[in-house]
């Protein structure tokens, strides 16, 4: 078995350091606490085992190849997205005790990853390009999926703490409502942008 690793890996990185709502939702929690970035990053992550476990038995190449299946992911991931954005702009000048402990972080990650398409289309797109086409595709695709998985899980645990330590410059009020500001105009962005894509 001849796996692409090297462009594999590499690709993987990419797709990583680019944010997208994920990295949003979680940078916007680890801010706040650590408590609520690790929950949103569980989630997250959470959401990645379903997409990997769906990608390797092959339903996610199912939806995408029947176009109103796509379409109907795509129009509730985008409203979930719009709808997380527009509740971060709400709370925007809140007082963070005021927001707190309101909604499931965890869910609310779970949710963010489960609903973009485009993270299901990254399944689909970029493990058969590293597959060996002369091996057998099921144990390929478990392995590919499982280290997508687990390198994803490595950033979280790595960039989370990191967020945190802005925390004590977002504590300032107006700092903190334009941070929630700029996360929540980003995600009503992301949420257009998985429409017309």
């Amino acid at each position: 078995m001849h796996i692409a690793w090297t462009s594999f890996l590499v690709a993987l990185l990419i797709i990583m350091i680019v944010p997208g709502p994920d990295f949003v939702l979680i940078m916007g929690n680890a801010v706040r606490s650590l408590k609520r970035g690790t929950q949103a990053a569980l989630g997250v992550v959470t959401g990645l085992l379903v997409h990997a476990t769906l990608a390797t038995i092959g339903l996610s190449a199912l939806v995408a190849a029947v176009p109103t299946a796509l379409l109907v992911v795509k129009v509730i991931g985008a409203l979930y997205l719009a709808y997380v954005g527009f509740m971060t702009l709400r709370t925007a000048n809140k007082p963070a005790q005021d927001q707190g402990g309101k909604g499931n972080v965890f869910l609310r990650g779970m949710l963010c990853d489960l609903l973009n398409p485009k993270v299901m289309l990254t399944f689909l797109s970029l493990i058969p390009q590293a597959m060996d086409p002369n091996s057998a595709p099921l144990p390929q695709a478990a392995l590919l999926s499982a280290v997508t998985v687990g390198v994803f899980a490595l950033f979280w645990v790595i960039v989370v703490p990191l967020a945190r330590q802005l925390g004590t410059l977002l504590s300032r009020p107006r700092i903190r409502a334009t941070f929630e500001r700029v996360c929540g105009t980003a995600l009503i962005g992301m949420a257009a942008s998985v429409l017309a894509a």
